[in-house]
């Protein structure tokens, strides 16, 4: 840190009135090498919590003048410079205290609250982020951005990262405890989700009447346990996905494949940031690659085994934001004529996901970027909507294309599906390249998801401030 901007820095805290005293004390004590682990969680800790104290003589944020946001940002900003800093370091020491040195499988949004306690100031608490419970999503503080860096650090780096993805790749304890129940009875019904055995398949179907099936906090957990029931069940050779009947008056009575991340949720700051990686790096990421074993090595395409199946999306009305992104780890879709696929990342704020690396691989990159950064709409029963959608079939026809497509898939078996859908990942997706991917978006979508200009497109395309959650 030079003079000039240790001054700038100064200057600008105490015009938002903090105490020049504490503010110099902060300043000098800000670490400017690391060393060992355990020298480096002391020093660093201090600092943190030298930070945390001075960001606490502010207003809340809701409060703020514009130099108290001007200093607010300025502390958050060399804080997380230092988070930085010490996790190009030691974020596999970090996961390794957490983990017991890779001896046990702790998931992600586990992860980053103890790993809370294993350096105090690195990462949010539970109490803290408790706190801001209630808030909408404009009046956060940001917390949540220092999750980020951490999981991308802990992804980046090979070995924790592939150790990480495969705790998230192992069955839920809850779906284990509903697996004899559902063998027995062929169906679990949970509140965001629910699967059935239909004949040779086993199909999930997503339930959010009130919200065109989007996805949110109160549905994710039931997607991924119905997933992982869905790959367990030894009856059922193939798996399907579908969306429930919804309320909405524009399309009551019908099936809606989804609508993606619940925007209302969103905005009223219902979603936290760790959603996203529990998302993708769960059920998503167990649709493309299968359940793993957890006495076995990580399941990459050279290594352990997996659960899989081959899997079926039933499409009708339209597959929005995130329900297009589950199309891209789909084996066969099956799209109604008339229904449609988007992917309105620009204007929600976000990164959608994996889409960025998978849909490439289906539309070409022109078409990709269009969709992504343009807000294309690909119709369905188009050239283009036909790169991602295998079948259209006519409006109400879709159980009967359902039973006719899965006695195609399974009246010869599907004893080769697991290996070559490996040999299909291996070309196009491996492990580590799915690790390195969710590396960056770990960080990058920390930030969007606190950025200004998310709650601004939320108001300005949604009106979410008017909707009610």
């Amino acid at each position: 840190m030079t003079f000039a901007r240790a001054t700038d820095a100064a200057d600008c805290l105490a015009a938002a009135g903090l105490p020049a005293a504490d503010v110099n004390a902060w300043l000098r004590m800000e670490p400017d090498e690391v060393a060992d682990f355990p020298a480096d969680r002391e020093k660093f800790s201090a600092y943190w919590g030298k930070s945390a104290r001075l960001l606490g003589r502010l207003p809340q944020k809701s409060h703020r003048s514009p130099s108290e946001h001007s200093a607010a940002a300025l502390i958050q900003d060399r804080s997380r410079e230092m988070r930085a800093r010490f996790l190009r370091r030691h974020a596999d020491a970090v996961y390794d205290a957490v983990t017991a040195r890779r001896s046990r499988f702790v998931r992600v949004e586990e992860l980053v609250l103890r790993a809370a306690d294993v350096v105090p100031g690195l990462l949010p608490t539970a109490q803290e982020l408790a706190a801001e419970d209630g808030l909408i999503q404009r009046d956060r503080s940001g917390l949540e951005i220092d999750q980020g860096l951490f999981l991308s650090a802990v992804l980046r780096h090979e070995s924790c990262g592939r150790h990480l993805c495969h705790a998230m790749l192992l069955p839920r304890a809850e779906a284990q405890s509903l697996l004899p129940q559902f063998e027995r009875e062929g169906r679990v019904e949970l509140s965001g989700a629910s699967v059935h055995r239909s004949g040779k398949a086993a199909v999930v179907t997503q339930n959010n009447p009130r919200f065109l099936n989007a996805e949110d906090q109160t549905s994710l957990d039931a997607a991924e346990i119905c997933v992982d029931l869905a790959l367990l069940d030894r009856t059922s050779e193939i798996a399907v996905m579908r969306g429930g009947v919804v309320e909405h008056p524009k399309y009551k009575g019908r099936r809606v494949f989804g609508a993606g991340i619940n925007l209302t949720h969103l905005y009223h700051g219902r979603i936290p940031f760790v959603w996203y990686l529990q998302r993708d790096l769960g059920y998503v990421n167990k649709i493309y690659r299968g359940l793993a074993f957890a006495d076995d090595a990580p399941p990459d395409e050279f290594g352990g085994n997996s659960i899989e199946k081959p899997w079926i999306a039933a499409v009708e009305s339209f597959a929005i934001g995130g329900h297009c992104q589950i199309l891209l780890v789909m084996d066969y879709v099956l799209a109604e004529r008339g229904a449609f696929l988007t992917l309105p990342a620009r204007k929600e704020g976000i990164i959608p996901g994996a889409a960025n690396m998978r849909m490439p691989r289906f539309t070409g990159d022109r078409i990709a970027r269009q969709a992504i950064q343009y807000e294309r709409r690909l119709d369905c029963d188009s050239p283009e909507g036909r790169l991602i959608c295998d079948e259209i079939v006519g409006t109400g026809e879709m159980d009967a294309a359902l039973e006719r497509v899965v006695s195609g898939l399974t009246n010869s078996g599907v004893v080769s599906a697991a290996s070559n859908r490996r040999a299909f990942r291996i070309a196009q997706e491996p492990l580590d390249a799915f690790r390195a991917y969710f590396a960056v978006y770990a960080r990058e979508q920390a930030y969007c998801h606190f950025s200004p200009a998310l709650i601004g497109n939320l108001e300005r395309y949604w009106n979410a401030q008017s909707r009610t959650p």
